[in-house]
């Protein structure tokens, strides 16, 4: 994948790149699912443990890739870490993954929160909290629209609570609104 160029450091280098996520990035991919789900800080925050033992949850990471899910992974670039309040990585470490966007196919009778159809697959993006507000979800977001193009894929989904800031970006991004519950939005993408 290419760098993602939106954020660089003061050297011109990217702050991060992008790459295509594996199954050895499961456990991060879960991280990062936690992330997603809390993303307000005006609610109890969920732990890890509850994470995996709610299988409305857990079903976005448990298994994954599964044949013909995908993913994207963002990595902190090696001077990532040089400005003040900078956290290269969740471990501060430069080279470490900060954010991730992939997708899942659920199947009818188990959808996700922003299930459409069976063949649309349901996207889940997240970012490192220090790393929030510099355009990696952007590049996140067109990583995986990328890799749903490059794969055949018509259309992605995605659910998003209304109050959470994140819905302008993916509409600026192309989502748009097709259903949804009294809190939170589906939108789908025509790749």
């Amino acid at each position: 994948m290419h760098p993602a160029n939106s954020d660089r450091t003061g050297s011109g280098r990217p702050a991060h790149t992008l790459r295509a996520a594996t199954a050895e990035d499961a456990g991060f991919i879960a991280e990062m699912t936690l992330e997603a789900f809390n993303w307000s800080p005006d609610r109890p925050a969920f732990t890890l443990e509850q994470f995996w033992a709610d299988p409305a949850l857990r079903k976005y990471v448990e298994g994954w890739p599964a044949p013909g899910e995908q993913g994207v992974v963002a990595v902190a670039g090696d001077e990532a870490g040089d400005e003040p309040g900078d956290d290269a990585g969740l471990d501060g470490s430069p080279g470490r993954p900060v954010g991730a966007a992939w997708w899942r196919c659920f199947p009818a009778d188990r959808p996700g929160y922003g299930f459409v159809a069976e063949d649309v697959p349901e996207v889940s993006i997240a970012v490192a909290p220090d790393w929030r507000g510099r355009g990696l979800g952007r590049a996140l977001i067109r990583g995986i629209v990328d890799q749903a193009r490059a794969a055949g894929v018509p259309r992605l989904s995605l659910s998003v609570e209304r109050a959470n800031h994140a819905a302008r970006l993916y509409a600026a991004e192309g989502f748009e609104i097709v259903g949804g519950d009294e809190n939170a939005d589906t939108m789908v993408r025509k790749v």
